[in-house]
């Protein structure tokens, strides 16, 4: 559990920090706390002029599942991004439709254009949007670091699932601190 680098070219990808998700109860981080990591992680690349995308979700894939809800019709604001990441012009925004931010949107171009190779994941939900994410990321080449507790899920055990099984083969995990710490 322990990051060695960050690439000089790292970009900040912070999944579903939006009102309708970031509302939900998170364990083992309260979403307030994943939140408040996420923006200082987002204040800290900035302040490095290293890219910062936000990720939101507005929908979902079209394929039947067993647990999905559908039908029900979000609150007109579900899909806003928290204020508390204090969205800037220089942002990427990515909306996406099913799990990870890399299908079906433009998250690889926009990285590729700036000549990213490394991205920083931060976001809700640690074994959903920011698992799949990271299986992408890693997939399309990209080095991976996850900031263990800036990430959180609604079921403990997927969250640790994650943390302790797939981010390892992935990339790297540390907390968002040591993170900072390694930005150059």
């Amino acid at each position: 559990m322990t990051a060695t680098a960050l690439d000089p070219t790292t970009a900040l990808v912070l999944i579903d920090l939006q009102k309708g998700i970031a509302g939900l109860p998170g364990t083992p981080h309260p979403s307030a706390d994943v939140i408040a990591r996420g923006a200082r992680l987002a204040a800290e690349f900035r302040a490095r002029e290293l890219p910062v995308v936000l990720v939101n979700v507005t929908g979902g894939a079209p394929g039947r599942t067993e647990s999905a809800a559908r039908g029900a019709t979000p609150p007109a604001d579900w899909a806003e991004l928290v204020p508390e990441l204090d969205r800037q012009p220089t942002d990427i925004i990515v909306t996406k439709q099913q799990w990870g931010a890399f299908h079906g949107t433009n998250l690889d171009l926009e990285l590729r254009r700036r000549g990213v190779t490394q991205i920083v994941l931060a976001g809700i939900a640690t074994s959903i949007g920011v698992e799949s994410t990271a299986r992408a990321a890693h997939e399309h080449g990209y080095h991976v670091t996850i900031a263990t507790d800036a990430v959180t899920d609604l079921d403990e055990a997927a969250h640790r699932n994650s943390l302790e099984k797939i981010f390892p083969r992935l990339g790297e995990t540390d907390t968002t601190e040591a993170i900072v710490k390694l930005l150059v």
